[in-house]
């Protein structure tokens, strides 16, 4: 009786790990399957009937259900999950604020993407001859999607 309840035990951890930790067909399904399945097996064997062999199947199928029920549902992952909002936006399109010839002042390094300042605002720049150093004058030269593309002055 002891093995039976160790391998249900042990079946239930694995499909814990499967439901929460390892979502998937991993390891750890396979395992918990296998413990499952030599739980039923041995409850047959040992107990020389079949109604010790069903209890514990049964036993096993409510476990099952029990857990899949609770970590499945909405409520339990409101816990633990980040509710926080993102308040900032990213700057419209370049475009609409800079013109080609617009000069300005790289932030951080562009290698061969980094941030520049032009009129006081940040925008993300991309160069397309070499690396551009910080704290260097640029000149914008066109753009591409989103970013400025500049060149050294």
């Amino acid at each position: 009786m002891g093995w039976i309840a160790l391998l249900i035990l042990i079946g239930t951890l694995l499909f814990f790990a499967e439901l929460v930790l390892l979502p998937g067909i991993t390891i750890a399904g396979i395992g918990a399957f296998c413990s499952y399945v030599a739980a039923a097996v041995l409850a047959f064997i040992l107990f020389d009937g079949i109604v010790a062999g069903f209890v514990t199947i049964g036993v096993i199928l409510l476990i099952i259900l029990i857990m899949m029920i609770f970590f499945l549902r909405p409520k339990t992952w409101n816990k633990v999950a980040l509710h926080a909002e993102i308040k900032d936006s990213f700057e419209t399109k370049a475009e609409e604020t800079i013109s080609i010839g617009a000069e300005g002042e790289t932030l951080t390094r562009l290698a061969p993407m980094g941030k520049v300042v032009i009129n006081g605002k940040t925008f993300e720049a991309k160069s397309l001859d070499s690396f551009i150093d910080q704290k260097r004058q640029v000149v914008v030269t066109d753009f591409d999607n989103s970013s400025l593309i500049v060149k050294l002055k």
